[in-house]
Order: structure tokens, then sequence, then C-alpha cells
């Protein structure tokens, strides 16, 4: 098994803190403040994920507050006015709900953050059911990784693999690799250089070759 963190079970928080269709606009406000939260999972029955609520979907209120609610009747704002006069998180959240699997690789789950415009992902079950959360956070989490371990990973899972590969070093200096030394074949370059972002806590490489003659 690799040492470094592949999937979302790997940094993912396992205790989430959500709410029933009938939470009120005011509790889910405190809760958000209590846990420094920017969305809630909104569960049904025995903790399906039914959809999610977030700071976004709470705004609404406060924009309309002094407005004419009668003049806006362009279709693209109607969900903002329907949420301006929700009270409750299942009137309030966006459904269906945006998640992942445990399984998924944290490329995957940073890949639907990023699509999604969204902080938070609720971590599912096949069945729908809440397994924890993810954040943003937790997937930068990985760049916190010791240097010596990065490159521990880089001599045993790259570096090994290669052909010919003995007269190479690998070096770690704040998430960033410098390989060094000899290869034979520098067309295997691009597919080392490929190899070793692949490994979780990499920020950057710098390759400094020589070619075997």
């Amino acid at each position: 098994m690799p040492d470094s963190p592949h999937t979302v079970s790997d940094v993912m928080t396992h205790t989430a803190i959500a709410v029933g269709r009938d939470a009120s606009f005011k509790k889910i406000v405190e809760l958000l403040g209590e846990w420094k939260i920017s969305a809630l999972p909104v569960l049904e029955g025995e903790g399906r994920v039914i959809g999610v609520v977030s700071e976004a979907d709470l705004l609404p209120k406060e924009e309309f507050r002094d407005e004419d609610l009668g003049l806006y009747e362009s279709r693209s704002r109607l969900a903002d006015l329907a949420k301006a006069g929700a009270v409750t998180a299942g009137e309030l959240m966006s459904s269906p709900p945006v998640t992942v699997h445990a399984q998924a690789t944290l490329a995957e789950a940073a890949r639907i953050m990023a699509r999604r415009r969204i902080k938070r992902l609720p971590v599912v079950d096949d069945l729908g059911m809440l397994q924890g959360v993810v954040s943003r956070s937790d997937l930068l989490k990985v760049f916190l990784r010791a240097d010596e371990d990065i490159a521990d990973e880089v001599r045993r899972s790259v570096i090994a693999q290669l052909p010919a590969a003995a007269e190479l070093r690998a070096r770690v200096d704040d998430g960033v690799v410098t390989l060094s030394g000899s290869l034979r074949e520098t067309a295997l370059v691009p597919v080392l250089a490929r190899a070793v972002r692949a490994v979780e806590g990499v920020i950057d490489i710098r390759i400094d070759l020589r070619r075997e003659t």
C-alpha cells in the first residue's frame, strides 16, 4: 500500500454535522456559525442525503429583504426568490445533492468542487447514506506531508520501477522534488515526470538529469 492518501476516505471528516428536512432557518445559521462550516447535508430517514443547504442558499433572504419581490420575474431569479421566502432546510436546500464516494480519488473530488464551485462534498455510500464530509481544506492536507516521506515514495514507487534507474536520485524540499543523476533513455523523462507528479504531496518537480553514453 502506498504511504500517501489517495482516496477521499483518507482525508475526509467522518463525523459530519447534518440536519433534517424540517430544520429551521435559524438552526441552520446557528450550526454553520458554531462549527465554522459553509454547508450542511440534509438527511432523510436513516441518513440518506437528499440535499445540501449552504451559505449561498441562505443569502437570498437578506438580499431581497428590502426589495419588491414582484419586480423579479425572470426565470433565472425564480429559485432565489423562492429561497428568500424559505424557512426550512427542505425549502432551502439544493437538490439533488452533489456528492462523492469514499473510494473516489482526491483528484476526482477536487474536480467536482472546482466544476460545481462548491467548498464541501457529502461523502456517501452506494445507497446514498452519509459517511462523512470532505472539504477543500481536507484535500489540501496532502501538501503537509513530510518531505522525506514524499522522497521515500518517489524512490520506491517511481525510480525503482524504471529500467537502468540506479543512478537516479530524488531530493524533496518543501514539496518540490528534484531528480538528479543519469538516465540512459531520455524518452522516459516525460513518463518519469508524470509518475512523480502523481505522488500525493508533490508541489512541483525539477529534473536535472545527464544522459548516459
